[in-house]
C-alpha cells in the first residue's frame, strides 16, 4: 500500500497536510502521536471511510476510490473504535459477518472453515455459542478482530484496539496481533496511544504531529528520546528491557 501527499480540512482547518508513506507488506505498523495530530484521521482515509481532499492511495497499485466496495473489501478491513452491534448475535453468527464480501448471506462450506478457524486463532472457543453483549470486554475485542480475521484480506487496519483494555488484555491483544503478521503474514495497521506497546509489537511506527508525518521508521529507530520529546513535550528515558526499548517519561 503506497499513500503519497494526502491532505484533509474541515473548513479551514487542515487536519492532515501532505502525508506520504508506504506500508512494508507482512509487518505490523503503529501509528503515535499526540491527539489531535491526524493518525485516526490518516487511518480513515487509508480505510476510505472518510474522503481525502487531495492525494492518492494505492492497494496493489490501484487507488481505492477506483476500487468496487466488495473488491476492496476483500483485500482490506478495518476496525474502528466504536462497534456497537444491536443485535443479538452469537460469537459465532458474529465472525461469521466477515465472510460478507466474499460470499453473501450464502456461506460456503469454504466459508464455514474460516470461520471456525478465526474462532480458535482468537482462542474463543469456548465462548463461540455465546451471545456477545455477555462477554467481557477483552473477550468482545476478540470476537470483533475474529471476525476481522474471518474476512481473510492481506490489510488490517485497527483504530485503537487497545482502547478501553487493562493491561492484561491489551498485552494479549498486542500479542495476538503480532502473531497474525508473523504466521499469517498479514499486514497490521494500528493507531495506538501506548508508546511501549509500539515499541514492544511494532516492526514500525509512523509518528504523527499536527497533522503531519513527523517520521516513518522501524520501531527501535523512533523510540529515542529526541524524537518522543519532538513528538509530546515530555522529557523521555530509554531503557532496553528484553531487547526492545522501553520509554520512561518524567
Amino acid at each position: 500500500m503506497k499513500v503519497s501527499n494526502i491532505s484533509k480540512s474541515y473548513g479551514d482547518k487542515p487536519v492532515v497536510k501532505q502525508v506520504s508513506f508506504e506500508l512494508p507488506k507482512g509487518k505490523l505498523i503503529s501509528f503515535i502521536g499526540p491527539n489531535g495530530a491526524g493518525k485516526s484521521t490518516v487511518l480513515h482515509m487509508i480505510a476510505r471511510l472518510i474522503p481525502r481532499d487531495s492525494g492518492t492511495i494505492e492497494v496493489d497499485g490501484l487507488d481505492i476510490g477506483q476500487w468496487k466496495d466488495k473488491e476492496l473489501a476483500k483485500r482490506l478491513s478495518i476496525l474502528t473504535q466504536h462497534n456497537n452491534v444491536t443485535m443479538k448475535l452469537t460469537v459465532r453468527e458474529l465472525v461469521s459477518f466477515g465472510r460478507f464480501p466474499h460470499s453473501g448471506n450464502k456461506l460456503t462450506q469454504e466459508d464455514h472453515l474460516l470461520v471456525e478457524q478465526a474462532i480458535d486463532y482468537m482462542e474463543l472457543r469456548e465462548f463461540s455459542d455465546r451471545h456477545i453483549d455477555a462477554l467481557s470486554g477483552g473477550q468482545r475485542q476478540r470476537a470483533y478482530i475474529a471476525m476481522i480475521l474471518a474476512q481473510d484480506t492481506d490489510y488490517i487496519i485497527l483504530d485503537e484496539p487497545t482502547n478501553n483494555l487493562d493491561i492484561y488484555h491489551s498485552s494479549q491483544m498486542m500479542k495476538l496481533l503480532r502473531r497474525m503478521c508473523d504466521e499469517l503474514g498479514k499486514t497490521i495497521v494500528v493507531v495506538l496511544h501506548d508508546i511501549n506497546f509500539a515499541s514492544c509489537y511494532s516492526d514500525y511506527i509512523a509518528a504523527f504531529k499536527n497533522g503531519e508525518l513527523y517520521r516513518f521508521d522501524t520501531a527501535q529507530a523512533l523510540m529515542a528520546p529526541e524524537h518522543l520529546k519532538a513528538l509530546y513535550n515530555v522529557e523521555f528515558e530509554i531503557q532496553q528491557t528484553r531487547g526492545k526499548s522501553i520509554a520512561i517519561y518524567y
